[in-house]
């Protein structure tokens, strides 16, 4: 009888509160999935996460030491992967950012390339920044790739010092030459001897991660890998 009930209950708040897939707008989903099975297994996974010396791993050589590197998908124009991120980012779609948290988690898990990780870092966001969106999208990342890949999260371990402006428009060279000297380690003592994960939505010519990068291996006998949703093309 319960049972019935809740069916019931169900089918009622479908019909005015209807839960639909974030690619497609099928309503032919799990109830704790954001996207329809079709949806998801069209995902564009990039394999990098398993692979030494991948693509994402080749944009430091020679900048910074990263211990380990990789994307999960790759970012193409009008993507279910750049929807979901740009909800992320500009809608408010908190959900969204922990369910691409939760699958890069999932890809991280079937390496053991990572396992040596002590803590997550999320790419730190301007104050201003944070202020306005209401939120670091790093952070809510973070949170999903720890529902499934127990870590723990430094927040606020690393700061900005200085305001830049968006990077989206920026050659590599403009980005790297803007991003000299943004980030700055706090409370060392937490810290000091640990491999940290540095998580952020996308990487394209790895500037911000790497100055982020380089202010954490300033801290003694830090080490750092690069995980992020996305590589973009």
């Amino acid at each position: 009888m319960m049972k019935t009930l809740s069916l019931y209950l169900q089918h009622f708040l479908h019909l005015f509160f209807p839960h639909t897939c974030e690619g497609c707008g099928t309503d032919i989903l799990d109830d704790k999935s954001i996207l329809c099975a079709a949806c998801f297994t069209n995902l564009p996974v990039t394999g990098f996460m398993g692979l030494e010396g991948n693509t994402v791993e080749k944009i430091f050589y020679g900048r910074v030491k990263i211990a380990a590197a990789g994307s999960a998908f790759y970012f193409n124009k009008n993507s279910t992967i750049q929807h979901l991120i740009a909800d992320l980012k500009y809608h408010r779609n908190k959900e969204a950012g922990f369910y691409l948290g939760k699958l890069l988690g999932n890809e991280l898990a079937k390496t053991n390339r990572f396992n040596n990780v002590d803590a997550i870092i999320p790419l730190p966001l301007n104050p201003r920044k944070e202020k306005k969106r209401g939120y670091n999208q790093a952070a809510v990342i973070a949170e999903g790739i720890q529902s499934v890949w127990p870590k723990p999260i430094l927040n606020n371990k690393v700061i900005r010092k200085i305001f830049t402006d968006t990077q989206t428009h920026k050659n590599r060279v403009s980005r790297w030459q803007s991003m000299q000297g943004v980030f700055a380690a706090e409370q060392i003592e937490i810290l000091q001897h640990k491999h940290l994960l540095l998580v952020d939505d996308i990487v394209t010519t790895g500037a911000t991660l790497e100055a982020c990068a380089t202010a954490i291996l300033q801290v003694p006998g830090t080490t750092v890998s690069i995980a992020t949703v996305a590589y973009t093309l």
